[in-house]
């Protein structure tokens, strides 16, 4: 419910704070009064496009907010996913600054215009003689049968496994795309695998391939070097173990003569059998060292072929090429399995189809029980506005694929007039004809769901005095469940409402400033009197205005 509506520097508003409060409340006014600024600059808090040129004073800011008690439309889960504070006072505001630029707050915390615009939706309808496309709009026509038919848990179960069946949808596709990319490429992954496999890639290659090679290749030049070795250590002359046993007897003779070479024995002794070892080793070593020119080659071919390996896929290592093999092999097996996780998928879908074919044929069921009522209604409601002859089809189509309500289509059929065809509402309803099947609508659904505040603007335009009676007579009617303002130039309407605001202007030499104010009892008998007789308020006219408002 909109509780209070402040404006500052905006059109020909320079500030104004009026208060509202539950009912049906009546705005009244003279043309060019300015109404219409009322609701363009609430139009602005609910999050419409801004304009610099609807600043009254360039020079400030215009500040635009709107109070609402939302304690009774279910709306925490909105203020908690958006990351807002919730009360049950919440405040709208929109700033618009010199320079063109817009602000927008929801309870004092900055927010993007768009989401004020979607939590306004909940909050406030404002709807005119022009406004045909939302009964026009296939969802908002479900709406209307739904909310009769009371199908809000069981559509709500049915759009929770629609979301669970989309999101299948799309992971079965994804699949397919991705089985198929994997069977065109499967074949030569397949054989770069069993290329690197048959290989049989080493993982110490350096050891046992490159070190093994380097000495088969380097035998003559080995064998050389240890002969050489051997020479040294054991050569009668200058070898160096004769020459250490000559050193070894001196040290024992010093031993002998004195205890302070007893270390210097044991280290010369150490090196002597060190020696000899040496000598051993390098004599063992000779012997096994042959040159094998088959194994060589064999060697020299696998280096070959793995550096020609390593070429082909770009690599420098071979624990690059292993690890490329243990990838494709990867690779070879999500293919072999993608076909069973498709069946299994297939599964899921086909599960989440029967429910929701169960949900579908239950939703079809009370809405074809309900439409027979609701055309019922919309025929009684729009004769007592004056549409004597209007008649309603409601036409539901089944559908082969799953939709957004479930699997069915809409149409809302009309005809105004006796010997005519039914047709589609939104092809031959008049402006006129639109807003009383509107107001029937709403009315309609105020009996089975909380509605938000309703702005009619002038719908009663056009009519006639006994017309406009009925028409106020159901908008009375709605107000009972939800809050209502009705704009309007018809004394009857006007004195159907709670409440009665008067929009106008006063001028002076240098300014022009709009204003509205609630009228008290004695205002409104004069402003209905003003309604009735025009320009001058007459006893008759007041008389009138009494009865009326009595």
């Amino acid at each position: 419910m909109l509780t209070q509506l402040r404006i500052k520097n905006f059109a020909l508003i320079d500030e104004l704070t009026v208060s509202f409060s539950g009912g049906m409340s009546c705005i009244t006014g003279e043309t060019g009064a300015g109404k219409s600024i009322l609701l363009g600059g609430l139009s602005l808090v609910l999050g419409k496009r801004a304009d610099i040129s609807l600043l009254k004073d360039l020079n400030k800011k215009c500040v635009i907010e709107a109070v609402f008690q939302i304690k009774n439309y279910d709306l925490k889960n909105f203020f908690s996913e958006n990351n807002l504070d919730y009360f049950d006072e919440t405040i709208l505001r929109r700033e618009v600054i010199p320079n063109g630029k817009s602000r927008a707050f929801i309870n004092d915390t900055p927010v993007k215009v768009n989401m004020l615009e979607n939590l306004s939706m909940n909050l406030i309808d404002i709807h005119s003689q022009n406004e045909k496309q939302l009964i026009n709009q296939e969802s908002y026509q479900f709406l209307i049968i739904d909310s009769f038919a009371k199908n809000n848990y069981i559509l709500n179960e049915y759009k929770i496994f629609m979301n669970e069946y989309n999101l299948i949808n799309d992971e079965l596709e994804n699949l397919k795309n991705k089985r198929f990319e994997l069977n065109q490429s499967f074949e030569y992954k397949k054989f770069i695998y069993d290329e690197l496999l048959n290989t049989n890639l080493p993982e110490n290659y350096e050891d046992d391939i490159e070190y093994k090679y380097r000495e088969l290749s380097n035998v003559e030049e080995i064998k050389e070097n240890l002969r050489k070795s051997i020479s040294l250590l054991e050569n009668e002359q200058i070898g160096l173990i004769n020459k250490l046993i000559e050193f070894r007897n001196i040290i024992k003779d010093l031993n002998q003569s004195s205890n302070k070479y007893l270390k210097v024995k044991e280290r010369t002794d150490f090196i002597y059998y060190e020696l000899i070892d040496f000598l051993e080793d390098f004599n063992k070593r000779i012997e096994n060292l042959d040159l094998y020119p088959e194994e060589l080659l064999t060697l020299e071919n696998r280096i070959n072929e793995i550096n020609a390996l390593l070429n082909k896929h770009k690599l420098k290592k071979v624990s690059e090429l292993i690890y490329l093999r243990d990838e494709l092999r990867k690779e070879i097996e999500k293919n072999e399995n993608i076909d069973q996780y498709i069946l299994s998928v297939k599964k899921k879908k086909r599960d989440l189809e029967t429910k929701l074919n169960n949900l579908s044929r239950e939703i079809s069921k009370k809405r074809k029980a309900v439409i027979p009522s609701i055309e019922s209604d919309l025929k009684r409601l729009t004769h007592r506005m004056g549409m004597k002859d209007a008649s309603f089809k409601i036409e539901l189509t089944n559908s082969e694929t799953f939709l957004k309500n479930g699997k069915e289509s809409i149409a809302f059929y009309f005809k105004a007039n006796k010997g005519t065809d039914f047709k589609l509402l939104k092809k031959i309803a008049s402006g006129g004809e639109i807003s009383r099947i509107m107001l029937s609508i709403k009315n309609i659904i105020s009996k089975f769901k909380k509605l938000p505040t309703i702005i009619f603007d002038e719908i009663d335009s056009g009519v006639s005095g006994k017309i406009s009676d009925s028409i106020a007579d159901i908008m009375y009617e709605l107000s009972v469940t939800t809050q209502v303002f009705t704009i309007t130039h018809l004394p009857q309407v006007a004195s159907k409402g709670n409440n009665h605001f008067k929009v106008f202007k006063n001028t002076n030499k240098s300014n022009t400033n709009t204003f509205i104010k609630q009228l008290t009892k004695k205002e409104r008998v004069d402003e209905i009197a003003l309604m009735l007789s025009g320009n001058k308020i007459t006893d008759t006219a007041k008389a009138h205005a009494k009865q009326l408002l009595n």
